[in-house]
């Protein structure tokens, strides 16, 4: 029965070229995968040029107000792209013509709306930048912090708009099942502060990277507009804001997930507010470990969960409990096989990797142990973080927005007390641990109100998940013997340095494979045998 299940519930999700969702999910995870790349270049570039230091802290502290529009509201799993998610796939009859008219004025009417909101916001920021710094910066080590965030701010004012309408092109193109355009062109924004920073050479004050921000979001927008107007969606102003029912329902979506994830983001702010006494340059140091940690985290989450999120709401919609039961159990447990092992390596390498990668110019050997503690202290919420972002799309395909909403409410104030026990005492890494407990804390909640909506079976998934952190437990293991004996016996350079991280992590992943074969995990036997299929069954020898 449960097999027949998925063959047509596969069969659901599949395009007019015969795409599945493993394939799909595939190629995002390779164009995420992609634009991570190019978001890690920049973090090279940008701490080359401005190390650990008074000038980068300054731009992270003034880009957290442009990023919950770019990156929170208008990304992936954001309000935006969620709401227009759930909303346009139910209204479109048709993927391969163009949208019907009250399909259309959905679409003008949401574009107008946000354009005019976000406009009146990205004014106040560009008018009164020190008056909103001012509020987030808690005793600021010299004036000067404040007065350089402002002037960031000030001049990444405009992303806000861009922002707004950045989330519901994403949306629609989703919808739409275009997963490349969407997916890759967050990377323009990196590649903007490199090329302005690489002809430049940096400044003193930061100019140049805030307006390479800036003009990378601007290329954003231009790259994802063709295809969106290709599609039928030619914007055209519409004030139709009282009497659209479709516009009512999205409002009625989209202001609760827009709390939530104003919530969340205010989360950011609050260990903005008990960073900012800290020494210079932990801010940045927090920016760039939680960097890292999303790169492979993120990638591992939006490869899955994208392709699926439109899967929760048609199946939801149709009522089909077994279809919506059988794939967020599949997600969620794929999610936390692959994010193990990411969390495994994240402890083993770190140290080495952030040496690598960041340790030139301005970015000092003190810099690199500062990011290393902290990447330590937030790589423990993987689990947590896969499931949270898993349930919290389930919750949105129930149109309920509400209940993810209370309970950001509820990590906010928790958020609070931790920060405000932690920091103190153990610097910003306080922040780090509090971020995880936050997170683990979330997931719970989630999981549990989750359980009135439908019956997902915790028991099976806890018990796989105590095997998956087993076979973790034993390529920890293998790993870190490793690279203890590696230390002992040769000698750093860069070669031998990446030579060492390609040892531990094969190793460490062919343990981890062993292990999960001894142990008959489900999710890796799955892959198994879709590859068994693939290349004729050489698999099965095994």
């Amino acid at each position: 029965m449960e097999a027949r299940l998925t063959s047509e519930s596969e069969n659901t999700i599949k395009n007019k070229s015969g795409e599945g969702l493993l394939k799909a999910a595939w190629w995002i995870a390779v164009i995420i995968f992609l634009s991570k790349v190019a978001g890690f270049l920049r973090d090279i570039v940008v701490a080359n040029y401005y190390g650990a230091g008074i000038v980068s802290d300054a731009y992270f502290f003034a880009y957290q107000i442009p990023a919950l529009v770019i990156v929170i509201l208008g990304g992936v799993g954001g309000p935006f792209h969620s709401a227009t998610v759930a909303v346009f796939s139910k209204l479109i009859n048709s993927f391969t013509q163009k949208p019907e008219p009250e399909v259309k004025k959905l679409f003008n009417t949401f574009e107008t709306f946000s354009i005019l909101i976000f406009l009146v916001l990205s004014i106040l920021c560009f008018f009164f930048p020190r008056q909103i710094m001012g509020i987030i910066i808690n005793n600021p080590s010299s004036d000067e912090l404040l007065n350089l965030a402002s002037y960031h701010l000030k001049i990444m004012s405009p992303m806000l708009v861009m922002g707004s309408v950045l989330g519901l092109y994403y949306g629609i193109l989703v919808t739409y099942k275009k997963f490349l355009l969407p997916n890759i062109s967050p990377s323009m924004v990196s590649f903007g502060i490199i090329i302005v920073l690489l002809v430049t050479k940096g400044d003193a004050s930061g100019f140049y990277l805030a307006a390479g921000t800036t003009l990378g979001c601007f290329f954003q927008l231009m790259l994802q507009t063709p295809m969106v107007r290709s599609l039928g969606y030619g914007f055209k102003p519409s004030f139709d804001f009282f009497h659209n029912k479709n516009f009512n329902e999205l409002l009625e979506l989209l202001f609760p997930a827009f709390l939530s994830s104003t919530i969340g983001q205010l989360g950011v702010y609050v260990d903005m507010f008990f960073s900012s006494g800290l020494k210079e340059g932990a801010w940045t140091a927090f920016g760039f470990a939680n960097r890292i940690f999303q790169f492979p985290v993120g990638l591992l989450v939006s490869a899955i969960l994208v392709p699926i999120f439109p899967l929760f709401s048609r199946l939801v919609a149709q009522k089909d409990d077994k279809g919506v039961r059988h794939y967020f159990s599949k997600g969620v447990g794929s999610l936390i096989y692959a994010g193990t092992y990411l969390m495994i390596l994240i402890f083993i390498i770190r140290t080495d990797a952030i040496k690598l990668a960041l340790e030139r110019g301005a970015f000092s050997s003190s810099a690199t142990l500062m990011v290393s503690e902290i990447l330590f202290f937030i790589s423990l919420s993987i689990i947590p973080y896969v499931f949270r972002d898993s349930a919290t799309r389930l919750f949105y395909s129930y149109n309920d927005s509400k209940t993810p909403f209370c309970i950001a409410l509820l990590c906010i104030a928790l958020k609070v007390v931790l920060n405000w026990l932690l920091v103190k005492p153990f610097g910003i890494n306080g922040i780090a641990v509090s971020t995880t407990l936050v997170t683990a804390f979330n997931a719970l909640s989630l999981g549990i109100l989750l359980r009135k909506k439908i019956s997902i079976g915790y028991k099976k998934l806890l018990f796989t998940t105590l095997k998956i952190l087993l076979a973790g437990a034993f390529a920890f293991l293998a790993g870190d013997f490793i690279s203890i004996l590696w230390d002992k016996f040769i000698p750093w350079s860069l070669f031998l340095g990446i030579l060492k991280l390609a040892t531990i992590s094969i190793i460490s992943f062919l343990v981890y494979i062993l292990a999960s074969l001894i142990l008959k995990i489900e999710y890796l036997y799955e892959l198994k045998e879709r590859l068994a299929d693939k290349i004729g069954g050489k698999w099965k020898k095994i």
